[in-house]
């Protein structure tokens, strides 16, 4: 549910063959300082759902109004986690996941 204070936002990424139990194990077992940063950042209600026929990864998380783009790509535990995360998804040059921003089209709360 969106209200006044979030927004949604959606996106998909890839995970290599092979590496969906380990995709959810790194998850299952999310470093605290990296979930602290995210929740203090202001994500909220993060999920990510795996298509295991195409291995597309979406997510949608809920973000609060002041959110800073720029703040968590330049913080150093995100860019540890990106290292991590990188040998088990698609990445660009710096370690970030490839991305794909999706548009809203329907919501019903």
């Amino acid at each position: 549910m969106e209200n006044n204070t979030t927004v949604r936002n959606a996106f998909t990424m890839q995970l290599k063959p092979g590496f969906e139990a380990e995709y959810k194990l790194r998850h299952d077992t999310i470093w605290p300082e990296l979930q602290t940063l995210l929740s203090e950042s202001g994500i909220q209600d993060y999920s990510i759902f795996l298509d295991e026929k195409t291995l597309t990864l979406f997510a949608v998380q809920k973000l609060s109004k002041d959110f800073d783009t720029n703040f968590l790509p330049n913080h150093p535990i995100v860019k540890k986690w990106w290292s991590y995360m990188g040998d088990i998804m698609e990445t660009n040059a710096d370690n970030s996941p490839k991305t794909i921003v999706l548009k809203e089209v329907f919501h019903l709360d």
